[in-house]
Parts: C-alpha cells; structure tokens; sequence
C-alpha cells in the first residue's frame, strides 16, 4: 500500500494538475505550521500527508496539552483520540473559533462525544477485519469530479473493531461517503461526516486513514493497475513515469483505494485553505 500512496499521489497531482491547475496552486500554500497532526496508536496520518507531499507539524498527545492554536489551522487526531480533557476543551474552543478539525475511527468516542456532544456517536456495535465498498454522496465535490469518474468502485478497509458512526442530529450533520455494507453488517452506514460547530468545522471518518490493505473483489479490482491510470487519461508518453514508480506491480482495487483516500485528505485540505483565503480578502 505505501507503493500504492506513492502511485496514488502522483496521479492526484497530474489529474488535478491538468483540469483545475488553480486547485493545485492553492494546495500548494499550505505550510507546516497550518496542519496539525496529533499522533495516536494506531492511525497514521502523518503517513499519508508525507506520502502526498503535503507539509505538517506532529506532537504526541502529552505536548498537545502544550500547544497553541490558532482558529486558521487543521488539527488532525489520529485514533485512538486518547487525549486530555484539558485538550478536548482545547480543541472544542480551537474549533468554536473557527478551526478545522479531521478525526479518525475510535476518536468518535474518545473526542467527539465528549467535546462535541448531540452530533454523533459510537453505535457500540464494533467491526471485524473487513473491506467494504464506499459510495461517495458528494460527487459534484471539486476535487471529487476531478479524481472519480462513474465506473469507479472505491473499497474502504475496516480495522478489526473500528466504530461504526450513529448519527444523532441528521439536519446538522453532513454525510459525505457511505457504505451499504457496513449498515447491512453493523446497522449504521455513515464512512465520513461533517458538521459545522461555531464559525469552525468537524470531519469524522471511520477507520483509519492509511489503508494498509485491500481486497481484489472484481475482475477490474485485480486488473494491473496501469489499466486504472489509463483510464485516468494518462497518455502513453506520460505511462514511463508511473512504470518507474511500480505501478506495474500493483492492482487496480490497491491504487484507487490510495487515491480515494489521497483525495479525501486534499480535499478536506483545499476546503480549509479555500475559506481562510476568502477570509483574507478584503470586502468590496
């Protein structure tokens, strides 16, 4: 899955690169001390931004306590959330405030139901080591339209006991990707939600955010995944690129699980950076 990320970057960037090269312009301003990632046991979403290219700054858990925020950040919390109450005062104030906030799988519990309570919730009904397909609600989303097209069929792995999502107040919280499967199997169908929170913003996903596998369910999923990048418009004369970068060696379903979930982090990524930039000008 790491050749799988790196692949993955690569073909985010061209695809963007060609169809909404302001997008990536924007991307490409955010700096270190914009995003926050605070480390956990298990998720590793300092993986997947270094994987993308993207700059951030990681603090344990202890030093986070420490940390001053300012409401113009993304703070990422990988699972467990295993952090303070002082700290889950901070981050519903950096939130309040304006701040981005991205929280991953037991986070839900450990985070979200403490600092901000009434949105969502664990549905106490865990899952087991499991690959499930997602549908993406958002599909008018920028970056979505960019990387997805219709006959993609995006597969999310489930860590063994990863918190399926309940959600509480259905006209304050957004779901933005679903999964069937996971409703058919633990009675809840929500993968990624938002919900605003005073002038800021929260994301919870299930799961984690660096898959460390996938599953070949279908012909087209166990295909060579220089099919897929094909697919994506790539021209016979830009193929060498991802040949070098082992793209040969991998399937179809193991390089559009990375980009689905390389576009989710950008996504959430350009959101942010779109509204601080707005903020910045200057009314009319």
């Amino acid at each position: 899955m790491k050749q799988a990320y790196r692949v993955a970057r690569e073909l985010l960037r061209d695809r963007v690169r060609s169809s909404s090269p302001e997008t990536l312009e924007i991307l490409e301003q955010v700096r270190q001390a914009d995003v926050i990632v605070v480390e956990g046991s298990y998720d590793r979403i300092q993986d997947v931004l270094e994987m993308a290219g993207m700059p951030f700054t990681s603090v344990n858990p202890e030093r986070f306590d420490k940390s001053e925020l300012r409401p113009d950040q993304i703070v990422f919390v990988n699972c467990p959330g295993n952090v303070s109450p002082k700290a889950l005062h901070k981050l519903e104030a950096f939130v309040r405030e304006g701040g981005f906030l991205f929280t991953t799988d037991w986070a839900v519990r450990n985070v979200l139901e403490h600092a901000f309570p009434g949105f969502v919730e664990f549905n106490d009904r865990p899952t087991g080591d499991e690959v499930v397909r997602i549908e993406l609600l958002d599909r008018e989303d920028p970056m979505l339209k960019t990387v997805l097209d219709a006959n993609d069929d995006p597969q999310w792995w489930l860590e063994a006991s990863s918190y399926p999502i309940r959600v509480l107040d259905p006209q304050r919280v957004k779901v933005l990707i679903r999964s069937k499967e996971i409703e058919q199997r633990h009675g809840d169908s929500p993968v990624l939600v938002t919900f605003s929170y005073g002038e800021g913003t929260v994301y919870h996903m299930i799961s984690h955010f660096y898959l460390q596998r996938t599953e070949t369910r279908t012909a087209r999923h166990a295909a060579s995944s220089m099919t897929y990048v094909a697919e994506k418009g790539v021209d016979q004369a830009g193929m060498w690129k991802y040949r070098e970068l082992g793209a040969e060696g991998l399937t179809t379903g193991q390089l559009q699980s990375a980009l689905s979930s390389n576009t989710i982090i950008l996504g959430v990524l350009l959101r942010h950076q779109t509204r601080d930039l707005r903020r910045s000008q200057p009314d009319e």
